[in-house]
C-alpha cells in the first residue's frame, strides 16, 4: 500500500509539473472581450438560411471562399490545394489549378487573372490557362505565415491579409485564441512596381479584405475581435483608419461588397461565452490549460449558418440564420445576379439563397 501511494504522488507531482512547466509554443497576452450582443436586435435568431440550395452534394474538403469568374464559372480552393470550377445549374465541375498549398481568399484582377491569397504560399496570380506565378510571398525580408484574404481595386492594386505572423494555416486560428497577441495585417501589393508594403498591422486575427465603393477605402475583419475596420486610401482622411462596425456577435470571416450597397459578411458562428471566458484567463492559466489534450481543452464550435449584409454606412440590413445543421460556418458570401453563394471551411459544399429583400430581414 505504501509503494502504491508513493508511486500515486509521484504520478501526480509529474502530471502537476507538466501543467506548470512543460514548454508551449504560445506566449499569450491579457484579453478582455469586447461587449457581445448576442442575437438580439438586428441580429435576432431566424431560419432564412435553411431555405438555401445545395445543388451539388460535395465539391471537395474545405472550399473556403468562392468567387465568380468572368467566364461566367464559380472558383473555389480546398484543402489539398485544388482550385476548382463549377457551374451549379448544370452541375459540373474541373480542376482549375493547384497550387500545391492551401488557396484561401481569392478574386479576379482586370487581366482574367485569378489572385489568391495561398496560406502557405503568399499572394498568386494565376492566368486563365492555370499558369501560377507567386506575387509576393514577403514583406521586409520576412515570409508571410498565413495569407488569407483579397480584394483587388478598381486600379488594380492587390489589398491582402497576412492573419498571423506567429502562425501558419496549420492552426487554423486556434494557436491566435489562445494566445491573444495580435499581429495580423492588412498589405497592399502593386503590381505595377511589384511592391509589398504593411498599412494596418497588430490585427486580431486579419482575415477578410474588401475594397469599398469608388476605391475610396478598404475593409478588414478581425475575425476575434468581432469588428471590420476601415482604412481610408482617398479623400481628406487617406491614411487613417477608424472602425466600420464593432459589438459583432459573431466571428466575421471573409468579407466581399456587391458593388452596389452591401457588404456581404460570413459569420464562422456566434461567440460563444465560454471560449472566450477561457481566453480572458491570465496567460499562465491558459498555458495551463493548453497543455491538456487537445481534445480535452474547451473550445468548439457552435453549428450556427449566418450571414449579415452591411451597408456603406455600417448598418446591418440583412441577417440570416440557420440553426438546422444544413448550411453552417460560413467562411465567404458572394452575390450575383441575384444569388447570395456561400462557402464554408466545415462543409464539402457550396450553398446558394435568393439574396431576401431588407424588409425581410433587418
Amino acid at each position: 500500500m505504501w509503494l502504491i501511494s508513493r508511486a500515486g504522488s509521484a504520478v501526480a507531482l509529474a502530471v502537476l509539473a507538466y501543467l506548470l512547466f512543460w514548454p508551449v509554443p504560445i506566449d499569450p497576452l491579457p484579453w478582455k472581450a469586447p461587449p457581445n450582443p448576442g442575437r438580439t436586435g438586428v441580429f435576432a435568431p431566424n431560419s432564412l438560411l435553411a431555405a438555401a440550395e445545395q445543388p451539388m452534394s460535395t465539391l471537395g474538403d474545405g472550399p473556403e471562399d468562392i468567387v465568380r469568374g468572368p467566364d461566367g464559372w464559380f472558383y473555389t480552393g480546398l484543402n489539398d490545394g485544388r482550385i476548382l470550377r463549377f457551374d451549379l445549374d448544370a452541375r459540373r465541375t474541373e480542376t482549375f489549378a493547384n497550387t500545391g498549398g492551401r488557396p484561401l481568399g481569392m478574386r479576379f484582377d482586370g487581366l482574367g487573372n485569378l489572385i489568391v491569397a495561398d496560406a502557405y504560399r503568399g499572394l498568386l496570380s494565376i492566368a486563365p490557362a492555370g499558369r501560377i506565378t507567386v506575387l509576393t510571398d514577403s514583406v521586409a525580408g520576412t515570409r508571410f505565415r498565413y495569407t488569407d484574404a483579397v480584394s483587388v481595386a478598381g486600379n488594380g492594386i492587390i489589398w491582402f491579409s497576412d492573419a498571423s505572423r506567429r502562425f501558419s494555416d496549420s492552426s487554423k486560428g486556434i494557436m491566435e485564441f489562445w494566445e491573444s497577441r495580435p499581429t495580423g495585417r492588412l498589405l497592399r501589393y502593386d503590381p505595377v512596381t511589384r511592391r509589398t508594403s504593411v498599412h494596418l498591422d497588430t490585427l486580431d486575427f486579419g482575415n477578410g479584405v474588401a475594397v469599398g465603393p469608388k476605391d475610396a477605402y478598404v475593409l478588414i475583419n478581425e475575425t476575434m475581435g468581432a469588428r471590420i475596420l476601415r482604412l481610408w486610401l482617398t479623400g481628406p482622411r487617406a491614411g487613417q483608419r477608424d472602425v466600420f462596425i464593432d459589438r459583432l456577435p459573431g466571428m466575421p470571416d471573409n468579407i466581399s461588397f456587391n458593388g452596389r450597397d452591401i457588404f456581404w459578411v460570413g459569420l464562422v458562428g456566434p461567440r460563444p461565452a465560454r471560449d472566450e471566458q477561457v481566453r480572458a484567463l491570465p496567460p499562465f492559466l491558459r498555458k495551463i490549460l493548453f497543455r491538456v489534450p487537445e481534445r480535452l481543452r474547451p473550445v468548439a464550435l457552435t453549428p450556427l449558418g449566418w450571414v449579415i449584409g452591411i451597408d456603406t454606412t455600417g448598418r446591418v440590413r440583412y441577417n440570416l440564420q440557420d440553426s438546422t445543421g444544413k448550411v453552417w460556418s460560413v467562411t465567404s458570401a458572394i452575390e450575383a445576379d441575384g444569388w447570395l453563394y456561400l462557402a464554408s471551411f466545415a462543409m464539402p459544399t457550396v450553398s446558394r439563397i435568393r439574396v431576401p429583400s431588407p424588409e425581410s430581414s433587418p
